[in-house]
């Protein structure tokens, strides 16, 4: 029998297929229902325009009861946006990924989300402290536990 995480998932994925994703956003890579990679571009006249980043979705068993983790992917063809609110190392400190986190959000309203995030900032920057977190993080921002206290940038 499948779980609840996997037949929401499966939906969610067909509703993608089927309907595609909001504007600006894209399914890279769905091989499998536990991670899944999408782009994200930022729409409109913003600090990030012309600029394209990559997500990384890792779904655990608890999915939609716990949120996925969500990390921007580093690597040779992509980079972490440079924002107050993201690590150089791609981890997100983003209410709806912890404490605000609610079942009815899904890929597509995490990705429009922080489409929305992106284009907002008014200045490129890293959080304060981006080196010496980058040095001692765990491997999961999941296993961070963020002050969600900055809601202006």
């Amino acid at each position: 029998m499948a779980s609840i995480s996997n037949k929401r998932l499966a939906k969610e994925l067909a509703s993608i297929h089927e309907h595609g994703c909001p504007e600006g956003i894209k399914l890279l890579q769905a091989d499998d229902l536990k991670t899944w990679f999408l782009s994200l571009e930022i729409l409109g006249e913003s600090l990030y325009k012309g600029e394209v980043f990559a997500l990384r979705f890792t779904f655990g068993p608890r999915y939609p009861i716990e949120s996925p983790e969500v990390v921007f992917v580093v690597n040779d063809t992509y980079q972490a946006p440079i924002h107050p609110h993201i690590y150089s190392n791609g981890h997100i400190c983003a209410s709806i990924l912890g404490n605000e986190w609610s079942p009815v959000l899904n890929t597509s309203s995490i990705c429009l989300t922080l489409q929305s995030m992106l284009a907002s900032c008014k200045k490129k920057e890293r959080p304060e402290g981006n080196d010496r977190y980058v040095k001692t993080a765990p491997l999961s921002p999941k296993n961070t536990h963020f002050l969600y206290e900055d809601d202006t940038v």
